[in-house]
């Protein structure tokens, strides 16, 4: 498995893995007509969003790492009443 495809599926890295995973369902199921999926791809972008400001305000504060880990994102999530996207 290249190294790349570690990082994708790595929970602790990627914050998005679910709904990305939602996308590709979406796709599949309507024979990837990008038409259909839309909402999940916006939800995907709204979720890389909101993570990147996220990281971007932890590397300011000087907190590593730069993405929060699983455990610390569940929190982050919880003290929000649940995803923002």
């Amino acid at each position: 498995m290249p190294s790349n495809v570690g990082k994708v599926r790595n929970e602790d890295i990627n914050p998005c893995i679910e709904e990305s995973d939602d996308s590709r369902k979406c796709l599949d199921a309507n024979n990837y007509n990008k038409d259909k999926c839309t909402a999940y791809f916006i939800k995907y972008k709204n979720c890389r969003k909101f993570w990147h400001g996220i990281m971007l305000q932890r590397r300011k504060e000087g907190v590593r790492p730069d993405i929060p880990t699983l455990k610390e994102r569940e929190e982050i999530l919880r003290a929000r009443g649940g995803k923002p996207y």
